[in-house]
């Protein structure tokens, strides 16, 4: 396999197993859900057993319809501050180059004036 074939699979594996751990994150967020939606119901035991499947269904759907609201609340912020990150970071590291290249320029302009009193001085 050539490296760019090999680095496209290991993307690819990357992606795979990011799917799978939300997968799983998500499955277990069901699961929480539906336990919570079991314990509300079980303190009304004067429901019938339809009553109880509707309470849990419906606790279990609107638990998760929240769950994914702030789901994607959370992303969105944190996709908003990568870019200002991003964007901060870029700035810095401008910085640095500029002041970097001042001072290299400066070190260079200093070392050639020494060089020349030097050569000046020897004549």
């Amino acid at each position: 396999m050539s490296p760019a074939g090999a680095d496209r699979h290991a993307v690819d594996a990357e992606a795979g197993l990011r799917e799978l751990e939300g997968y799983l994150l998500w499955q277990a967020e069901v699961g929480r859900a539906r336990t919570r939606a079991e314990a509300f119901a079980a303190r009304m035991p004067w429901l019938t057993t339809a009553q109880r499947e509707e309470v849990v269904h419906l606790y279990t759907a609107e638990h998760l319809r929240l769950s994914r609201q702030y789901l994607e609340t959370v992303a969105a912020r944190c996709r908003a501050l990568r870019g200002e990150y991003t964007a901060r970071f870029a700035e810095l590291r401008r910085r640095v180059v500029r002041r970097a290249t001042a001072a290299c320029a400066a070190g260079l302009s200093l070392s050639a004036m020494l060089l020349c009193l030097l050569t000046l001085a020897r004549r």
